[in-house]
Order: C-alpha cells, then structure tokens, then sequence
C-alpha cells in the first residue's frame, strides 16, 4: 500500500523537535517506519525536514528562515517573544504542506492519506479537495479548546481514529473507525528490575491539569522523595502554577526538579531508578505516553482514575488507581505505601504484549486497508 502521512505541527522539524514536548511527534516516525518494515511504501510530511528512514517531503521553509535571520531568533525564540508572529508563519507552512500531500494523493501517488492533527485544523478543512481515502488523528481530546470546539464538530463525519476509547466521549458523535493505542520500540528502554533509587517520580509538563502539586502534596505525607522533570513554562509567559505552587516547593532535598529530559538514556535512567510513576492528571487525558515509556523500564504507575489513565494502566498489576474526590491525597499516599505489591516484570511483559511500535503499526495498517476496501467498494 502507498501510505501518506502528515504531521503538520511546525514542531516537527529537526531543529525544533528535541527541544520541545511533541509525542505525535515521534509517534508519526515510528509510525511511518513501521509501516515501512511491514512492506508499505509511505511517505512522511513534515514541515522541516526530520531524521527518518522513509521518504520525507517538506516545507519550503527559507523565509520563515530569513525572517528568523533577521530577528536574530531561532524557532522557538520567535514562539516566546511573539507567539502571533509564529503561528501566523507557521500556518502558511502548513497550508503549504496540506496542499502538497492532498494533490500528490490525487495523482494517485498514494492509496491512503493519514493526516495527525494536533492544535492545527487545517487538514479537515483541505481533505475535502482529496480524491483519495483520509484518516484523522487527533492528540488531545477534540473539547479541549475553543479552537477544538469551534471546528470539530464540523468535520465528525471525517474517519477518525482515536487513541483511546476515553478520548472518543469528547466527540461522542463523531465518526471513529478504530481505537488504536500509541506503542514504543521494545529496544528504546531496558527493564529495571532492581531500582536504585529510594524516589518517586513524576515526569512531564509541569501544569495544573496534570496535578503536579497533588504528587508534591502525597509525597510529603508519604515521607517519600519526590522527584519532578518536565517543562515548565515560566520563560514563555507568566507562569503562576509554576511559581506559586510548585517552584516554592521544591528544597532539592525532599522534592527535586531535575529538569526537561531529552534523551531516552536520560529516561530510562530517570523512570528506571524511581520505585514508580506518579501520574495524578485530573483532566481527560487522551493517553499519555509517558506511561507506557515507565512500564518498558519496569516501573509501575499510581495514577488518578481520570480520562485514559485506566485504558493504559491495569489496576493492581501494572499499578495503582486511585479516585479523585475530596481524599485524592490521601488516596495517592495509599498508592505509595503499596507500590511494593506490583510487580515489575509484570509491567513490563504487558508493555512488550500491548503497547509496542510493531503492534500499533499492525493495527493501523488494517484500519487502512479496511477503509479503503470500504471506500472502493
């Protein structure tokens, strides 16, 4: 099958993906190559070019570039000092990108165009113009903005396909297809069996919805080290979450901030030390691949019983759920205090058999082909 697949966010290009949290991101890459090894030809768009072993097509971006020269900015230089600015450049290289994917299509260089969205709505409105079969996913859940709301549900006839069933009560009536969760190359992280680290850890963007103060919170009356890495985003704006309630927080003794990790060797030495993964999020969240990167090191998860959290997470095997109501600390405290009864080779023989890149390309490709079938016949 001749696949295409774009990513439109302007967050995928070389230069800027290493230096941001962009999950879709690296998904798309696994995706693509996947498909590649199970004998498709695909072909990845991005707005700049990125590291990959399938063929990439790009942007023309070289006055996005020059008006970065003449700034004296890098991407996300121009994104801090004047956001409009960026997302208005950006959108005319998506629009670019879009077009260039939906009129390869219709002369039939592809079979199937899958579009992932993410904060860019662009591809629904273009898809209209493809002759060829279009699939969407989207990577947030499809309320969670005006700028969601004020769209989607205009396109939910559109093929979707969600990341979990969670995610599809954002968009009851829209038209999904399939639900395929997100998957990682086995290889990326080694299990830990035997923990060094007497921490528990949290790791990802650092903002209220994923409820970083209630892990600040339990740890202290656990008596447990907390340790936090993620981005935080007091240089972009005003950040009060970050300091008003958890920057004052941290004494680098009982709760730790160690920073934004970039590596996967920065990872597996982070998750794979702390005795587990403190996911209290209390909004939707549509997946959260953070997870599934703590069980392929072998560390369980206490997570809050919210949006995809109990898709991903097996409760009493993988980790401990917990409800959110008025004792969520408490309930948190509960979890750390029996961590000790999951086992971490269990977490990490259920990532390998549910959430691994050969099986989440497998699962796309016959939702592909179903498709198409469907839209042939």
């Amino acid at each position: 099958m001749k696949i295409g697949i774009v990513v439109p966010h302007i967050f995928m290009n070389q230069d800027i993906l290493p230096e941001v949290i962009f999950s879709p991101g690296y998904l798309a890459i696994d995706l693509a190559e996947g498909l590649k090894d199970l004998r498709n030809e695909v072909t990845l768009f991005t707005p700049g070019s990125v590291t990959t072993k399938v063929n990439n097509i790009t942007s023309d971006l070289s006055l996005f570039e020059e008006e970065l020269k003449l700034r004296g900015d890098r991407y996300l230089d121009l994104l801090k000092k004047h956001p409009l600015i960026f997302i208005t450049l950006a959108r005319q290289v998506q629009s670019e990108l879009l077009a260039k994917v939906f009129k390869m299509a219709n002369e039939d260089f592809f079979d199937i165009v899958h579009v992932y969205t993410n904060e860019e709505e662009l591809g629904l409105i273009f898809s209209e113009f493809c002759n060829k079969p279009v699939v969407f996913t989207h990577h947030e859940p499809f309320n969670f903005s005006a700028k969601y709301r004020s769209i989607m549900p205009k396109y939910k006839n559109k093929n979707w396909i969600s990341i979990s069933d969670s995610q599809r009560k954002s968009l009851p009536e829209a038209n999904f297809i399939k639900t395929i969760y997100h998957g990682l190359k086995p290889e990326r992280f080694a299990p830990n069996y035997n923990p060094q680290g007497n921490y528990f850890a949290y790791f990802g963007r650092i903002i209220e919805p994923k409820g970083v103060h209630l892990a600040i919170q339990a740890a202290k009356k656990a008596g447990v080290e907390l340790q936090i890495a993620g981005k935080h985003y007091s240089d972009y704006s005003k950040d009060k979450y970050w300091t008003e309630m958890i920057e004052p927080e941290i004494d680098e003794i009982n709760v730790k901030y160690v920073g934004f990790l970039k590596t996967d060797e920065e990872k597996q030495e982070f998750l794979g030390n702390a005795q587990a993964l403190m996911v209290p999020s209390t909004w939707e969240e549509p997946f959260g691949m953070v997870m599934i990167e703590s069980l392929a090191c072998g560390t369980p998860v206490i997570g809050i019983k919210s949006g995809a959290i109990p898709e991903v997470i097996q409760d009493g095997i993988t980790g401990i759920l917990v409800d959110n109501d008025k004792d969520t600390v408490i309930n948190l405290v509960r979890g750390i205090n029996n961590i000790d009864s999951i086992s971490r080779k269990t977490c990490r023989e259920i990532f390998k058999k549910d959430f691994s890149v050969e099986r989440m390309c497998k699962e796309y490709l016959e939702s592909y082909e179903n498709y198409r079938y469907r839209s042939i016949k």
